[in-house]
């Protein structure tokens, strides 16, 4: 009997630790696809206040500038890739080539790295933290 109980608290600790947790692990989900939307939705404002259309449309022309920064350029691509629209695969496939270095400064080239993460992500991969901030997007950029 007394081993019983023993057993039944130990128990209790065990589901109360992995409640815990999961709890954890599901704020820090929801912090980070917060964060990521912000930063998403910043990008596209600074976009559209420079270029002409909707987000998309805007930070496909960012990227396309040359007269702009390697690391604003970069940021757009990270971008494009967040918001995951068809739209911009064609573009972002353009500036693609196949070898990526081990290492590559956002600030001195077109980060091939950050390409193929777009490109995946625009030919419909899946971003699970999109879900806290895609659909204020699409109704407010």
């Amino acid at each position: 009997m007394h081993y019983n109980i023993n057993i039944k608290h130990f128990n209790h600790k065990i589901v109360f630790i992995i409640t815990i947790g999961l709890s954890i692990f599901a704020l820090f989900f929801f912090i980070t696809g917060t964060w990521i939307g912000s930063d998403v939705k910043s990008q596209c404002k600074q976009a559209k206040s420079e270029y002409q259309g909707d987000c998309v449309t805007a930070l496909i022309s960012l990227l396309k500038d040359e007269n702009r920064s390697f690391k604003s350029r970069n940021s757009a691509i990270w971008a494009l890739g967040q918001i995951g629209n068809k739209q911009a695969l064609p573009v972002l496939q353009s500036f693609y080539t196949d070898n990526i270095p081990p290492k590559e400064s956002l600030n001195d080239t077109i980060s091939r790295y950050e390409l193929k993460k777009a490109i995946n992500l625009a030919g419909g991969g899946t971003n699970l933290t999109a879900i806290f901030w895609r659909y204020s997007l699409d109704k407010n950029y």
